[in-house]
């Protein structure tokens, strides 16, 4: 009967870790799920939850720093950004007109829907833009003065 409060209690705790997202709840599910196994080969009520105890804040002291060093993790070196990391920042080309309420614009090739980051512009077409962020299908763009590819010289 152990063995199965033991699963219970690591399925409660990985069900829990779905709405919190913090990859914590995760861990101590690790370890009961661990002291499910020590109660099936017949280990102690004590043994089992010093098992408990043990694997939890193993993993809640390896594996959690590891994964979220992952999840987190910056560009170095010659890593390359994609999706959504890929185009905020740069410049696109105005199809349709682009106001606070909509417009159309060509990312790298791309048809991308798009509104004004600040919502009194209205973008002509043709106008060259920056990518600010991008919310869901969206992108949020902001006309500046200079975009890449017409940004003075330094020298002048």
């Amino acid at each position: 009967m152990e063995p199965l409060l033991w699963i219970v209690l690591g399925v409660v705790l990985v069900v829990a870790e779905i709405f919190t997202t913090t990859l914590f709840l995760v861990m101590f599910g690790v370890g009961a799920f661990a002291a499910a196994g020590a109660a099936a080969l017949g280990a102690p009520l004590a043994l089992q939850a010093v098992i408990f105890a043990a694997v939890s804040a193993l993993t809640v002291a390896v594996a959690r720093p590891v994964i979220q060093r992952h999840r987190t993790a910056e560009l170095t070196g010659e890593e390359q950004p994609f999706g959504v990391r890929a185009i905020t920042g740069s410049s696109a080309l105005v199809l349709e007109q682009v106001d606070a309420n909509g417009g159309v614009v060509k990312i790298d090739g791309e048809i991308w829907t798009a509104r004004s980051y600040d919502a009194t512009q209205v973008i002509e077409t043709g106008t060259r833009v920056r990518v600010i962020e991008v919310k869901g299908v969206t992108a949020l763009v902001w006309r500046d003065e200079f975009t890449v590819d017409e940004q003075p010289d330094k020298d002048e």
